[in-house]
């Protein structure tokens, strides 16, 4: 048995950051080439300190999805995990045995060879007919003072399309250093121009920043001479999707995992705990049971999920869902159209049932509560350590170390509002449950550590900005 886990940064306020990782997981559940895939997240959840245990198998690897080396890759994402590596990832990965679980970590899909193939892709789905005697492309890349890496991989990418001679030029170009995009024209001559985005999704700025700096039109927008350098004549961008969202990044993902250092083709066993837990789940669930905000009942084979306040409400008046990732789509956002980066806050919208077998309701239940099962288990078997506060704020490294600076009534003081508001229990900060939600007791959820949401509100307040919008959430 063997667990594919993907890495995606995602948002505490933009409910699109996760949507890549959550189309190539679906892709790659569809292969079957791994016997589960799940996610896990920077900013969501399940988060970097919890994605582990939610994993059935003891053989993991897991890919940053990320389209360059960086900050993320080499920092956050191995500290968080726990793998005890920090700087760059050797090629071949890095292999641990964490928990009683093999776990090779690589280095992101970005900057494998194969990226070279989708970028040309992108292009030609804009430019069919591009030509090597009037044709640039131009690649476009973030670019960043944090990490001299991260800019290494367009560069790279540009240097190898240069030399096959697809194109009468090739340009690396950054939004954020230099040589920027937005003096492309002083450096391109060539009459028909194709931009591709070195991005691993549609976002912010490829939907938006680059089209208004270059006043792009759409896919195709033409520049006149007088818009341009003296003499210089008309030219034409034709500008791509980002390389990220194209569907063949799926197979450079198996590709990296087949790679990883010491990848096992046998695979591994079901992790036992983690059996344990959902087995014990299952037992609940099957006498109807309430979990959080939701109730589960059990009935001719299926079990069905609902809002706990809709309890007794017929069937007719509610949206039915019955795919695990319907259910997710449906719940990601709260009854104002407001993004739940924190799945137990008590915000879950109404009006929906979902219909489930036995083999698709603990993936339905990870989308509601991710890791709430496993940790709920692990506590109740005395097996959940938790971390304190100093520990967590200990950790924190960019523009989150500042919390280190945070005094224990400021901690508090933040604490008592965001977490006021969410169903789980600070076992972190001393507090006890006697009982668990797999005891019958629905809200009784344990929280083994402060999460990044708290970790940003902290910050923000540390800064004196809390309240005023336009944290880095």
């Amino acid at each position: 048995m063997r667990s594919l886990v993907l890495i995606g940064h995602g948002s505490h306020l933009n409910p699109e950051s996760a949507a890549a990782v959550y189309r190539y997981a679906e892709l790659l559940r569809q292969r079957q080439v791994f016997d589960e895939v799940v996610e896990g997240y920077w900013k969501e959840e399940p988060s970097l300190r919890q994605v582990l245990r939610t994993c059935a198998s003891t053989d993991v690897t897991i890919i940053p999805m990320f389209i360059s080396e960086g900050y993320f890759t080499e920092t956050v994402i191995p500290r968080e995990l726990g793998l005890g590596h920090q700087g760059p990832v050797p090629p071949e990965g890095v292999a641990r045995t964490l928990g009683g679980r093999t776990v090779r970590y690589t280095l992101p899909y970005g900057v494998h060879p194969a990226m070279t193939e989708v970028i040309l892709e992108r292009a030609r789905e804009v430019l069919p007919d591009a030509d090597g005697s009037d044709t640039a492309l131009i690649i476009i890349g973030h670019g960043t003072t944090r990490n001299e890496n991260s800019n290494k991989v367009v560069h790279h990418n540009a240097a190898l399309l240069r030399e096959r001679g697809i194109f009468s030029e090739v340009h690396a170009l950054f939004l954020d250093e230099e040589p920027k995009v937005t003096g492309w024209r002083e450096r391109v001559s060539a009459r028909r121009v194709v931009m591709v985005p070195f991005f691993a999704s549609e976002g912010w700025h490829t939907l938006e920043t680059i089209p208004e700096d270059l006043s792009l039109e759409g896919t195709v927008t033409t520049f006149t001479a007088e818009d341009g350098q003296e003499g210089q004549g008309e030219q034409t961008v034709y500008y791509a999707r980002p390389v990220g969202t194209h569907p063949a990044v799926a197979d450079v993902i198996v590709q990296l995992a087949l790679e990883a250092r010491g990848a096992s083709v046998s695979g591994g066993d079901h992790a036992t705990e983690h059996r344990a837990a959902w087995s014990a789940l299952l037992e609940r669930a099957r006498q109807g049971m309430r979990m959080g905000e939701i109730t589960v009942q059990f009935e001719n084979g299926l079990y069905e999920l609902r809002h706990a306040l809709d309890e007794g409400r017929s069937s007719e008046t509610l949206t039915t869902l019955v795919t695990p990732e319907g259910l997710r789509d449906h719940t990601r956002l709260d009854e104002r159209g407001e993004h739940r980066p924190v799945h137990t806050l008590r915000n879950l919208r109404r009006g929906w049932r979902a219909v489930f077998t036995e083999a698709d309701l603990p993936h339905a239940i990870h989308t509601l509560y991710p890791a709430v099962v496993e940790e709920g288990y692990a506590y109740s078997t005395h097996n959940l350590r938790p971390t304190p506060w100093p520990t967590t704020a200990k950790r924190q490294t960019g523009i989150y170390a500042r919390v280190q600076k945070a005094t224990p009534e400021q901690v508090e003081h933040v604490a008592q509002d965001v977490c006021g508001g969410c169903l789980k229990t600070r076992i972190w900060a001393g507090q006890r449950l006697s009982q668990t939600f797999l005891d019958g007791v629905p809200g009784a959820i344990p929280c083994a550590e402060a999460c990044t949401f708290l970790v940003a509100e902290i910050r923000e307040e540390v800064a004196g900005k809390r309240g005023q919008g336009g944290g880095h959430h």
